[in-house]
């Protein structure tokens, strides 16, 4: 299997990392024969997922349905949020841990 990089940072996701992918592909309606395209995995890490979602929409029909998609997916379950945060923690004192804080953990997203 494939590594794959992040679209958005470039950052390598190798087997078995936490990502967002969306798969892409195009088929013909109401037109014989039927033609399809391949499908495109494009994936995004944690960290970007919730960077994209938590920023405005990007310009353009198509990226504003791929954001749509991708916010639904990080606001749904807080589990993307926490494996960004996870990630992120992994830098060496860049982040310091939520019990060293005495913050309460995050519920999944932030209303302002």
């Amino acid at each position: 299997m494939q590594n794959l990089f992040c679209l958005r940072c470039n950052r390598e996701l190798g087997s078995g990392s936490k990502s967002v992918a969306v798969y892409l592909f195009a088929q013909t309606v109401g037109v014989r024969p039927r033609q399809k395209s391949s499908a495109q995995r494009i994936c995004f890490c944690p960290q970007c997922s919730v960077s994209l979602a938590m920023g405005p929409p990007p310009e353009g029909a198509l990226n504003i349905a791929a954001w749509k998609m991708i916010r639904d997916m990080v606001s749904a379950d807080p589990a993307l949020n926490e494996a960004a945060w996870e990630d992120l923690r992994g830098v060496e004192g860049l982040l310091p841990e939520a019990e060293e804080q005495n913050l309460p953990r995050a519920a999944g997203f932030i209303e302002f």
